[in-house]
């Protein structure tokens, strides 16, 4: 009975023994696992290096150049481990670059696809040059000289585009003279590079931006500046002076920043309380430090579709051989682009193109928006439209489909139905009856004033 004491004890110290090294070695197992995915999180990007040739004489510029580069991304410049890093054989080994982003804006996971994707995200780094700005709101962030020891280095601008445009990144990073080693000191980005909206919405275009706070630039204040682009022309829409807590003159109607989010979480959204069609357009987010500057662009499109109607309405009764003109207005949309039809549905529900009738050209209105119209010719010679049936304009527009629909009624038609000649025949049997009881009572009348007669004169 000892025996089978000290045995069951000695098993129960194994197993418990057991226990903890498969729970430490589960444990270290996890912790391995979190580390690889925390270090592995961060791309290794595939980019353009792209700077300008010397000019030729004569003060021009020459042709740029473009290189293929690789970017090894990590938050921690501990990280980096450059002996271990295999570069590809189509690569420059001095374009190869080791990225060290704190804030790990570019280790979001669009700029990381699966391996083996197709789509990549696009990326571009180029030579830059610190300098001040001459505009207004951005002058005072150089007002007092900086050392120049920080700004002697090697200073380069990359731009970055994630996977269908889900996010837009601009970087300004610094390397020691001859070093590959990058330190992001300013990051732009924006999470809504396209945006559509609806006529009289609040729109929101997002843009945000960090600074290093080992910088001594980062403590120098900040500007931004939101420009608006279309087709050439350009302006101001808000300019803001951070480090004097200052807008611009030149800020529009309606266009206005979040300051508290601005100063306290480097939220530079831009927010317009009421899209209008002359919003639509590309818009520009720059972001500056004294001597550096960093921007993202994101497209605007308002988006209205057109309200339809059609005249006359009602529609007349038509008969066979008459033409009808309809009208069909379609107003109020934005932009141009506009594919206007119609179409004929009879009383056996089958539906049949129309045609796009005699389509007129654009008009615009007092608020930006369009207006075309569409006239069709209705024969109802040329077309078996029966006893009638529903007439439909209809608009296709990039802000949805638009129908709208009018009842036509024919009468006098050519080819009578089988229920309207059944109609037609009891309607002939009843007069047929009629005159045959007005026949037979006249005549009955008739004979009684003859027999009458006989008798008096007999």
């Amino acid at each position: 009975m000892t025996n089978f004491s000290t045995i069951y004890k000695l098993s129960l110290v194994a197993l418990t023994c057991f226990f903890q090294v498969l729970f430490k070695f589960i444990v270290g197992f996890f912790l391995v696992l979190l580390v690889e995915a925390s270090t592995g999180s961060c791309p290794v990007l595939e980019c353009w290096f792209v700077q300008e040739k010397a000019g030729r004489g004569g003060g021009l510029t020459g042709a740029t150049t473009q290189e293929k580069s690789l970017l090894h991304i990590q938050t921690d410049a501990q990280s980096h481990d450059a002996a271990s890093q295999k570069t590809p054989a189509d690569i420059n080994p001095d374009r190869v670059y080791f990225v060290t982003d704190p804030a790990a804006t570019l280790c979001h996971h669009s700029l990381n696809p699966p391996r083996g994707s197709i789509k990549k995200p696009q990326c571009e780094i180029n030579p830059f040059l610190p300098q001040p700005s001459t505009l207004t709101w951005v002058a005072s962030l150089t007002d007092s000289a900086l050392s120049p020891i920080y700004l002697e280095a090697e200073w380069f601008s990359s731009a970055f585009q994630g996977l269908n445009e889900q996010l837009g990144i601009s970087t300004i990073t610094r390397a020691p003279t001859g070093s590959k080693e990058h330190n992001v000191i300013l990051s732009v980005t924006s999470k809504t590079l396209s945006v559509k909206s609806r006529l009289g919405e609040p729109v929101l275009l997002d843009c945000g931006f960090w600074t290093d706070p080992s910088s001594p630039l980062s403590g120098s204040g900040f500007a931004v500046e939101w420009r608006y682009q279309f087709r050439g022309n350009g302006r101001v829409v808000v300019a803001y002076d951070g480090k004097r807590d200052r807008l611009a003159d030149t800020q529009e109607e309606g266009a206005t920043l979040d300051f508290e989010g601005l100063h306290e979480k480097g939220n530079a959204s831009l927010i317009l309380q009421e899209a209008k069609v002359r919003h639509s357009g590309t818009y520009i987010c720059s972001v500056y430090l004294p001597y550096l500057l960093a921007q993202v662009a994101l497209d605007l499109e308002i988006v209205e579709p057109p309200s339809l109607s059609i005249h006359p309405s009602p529609l007349p009764l038509a008969v066979p051989g008459q033409t009808l003109n309809i009208l069909c207005e379609a107003s109020g949309f934005a932009p141009l682009s506009l594919d206007l039809s119609w179409e004929f549905k009879g009383a056996d529900g089958k539906s049949r193109p129309l045609g796009s009738g005699s389509v007129t050209g654009h008009r615009q209105t007092w608020d930006g928006t369009y207006s075309q119209s569409t006239r069709l010719e209705l024969d109802t010679s040329k077309l078996d439209l029966g006893t009638g049936g529903e007439i439909t304009c209809m608009a296709v527009h990039p802000g949805g489909t638009r129908r709208a629909s009018a009842t036509l009624n024919v009468i006098g038609f050519s080819t009578p139905s089988i229920e309207d000649s059944m109609a037609m025949v009891g309607v002939a049997l009843v007069l047929y009856g009629l005159i045959k009881f007005v026949s037979w009572t006249f005549s009955s009348s008739g004979s009684d004033e003859t027999d009458q007669q006989d008798k008096k004169e007999k």
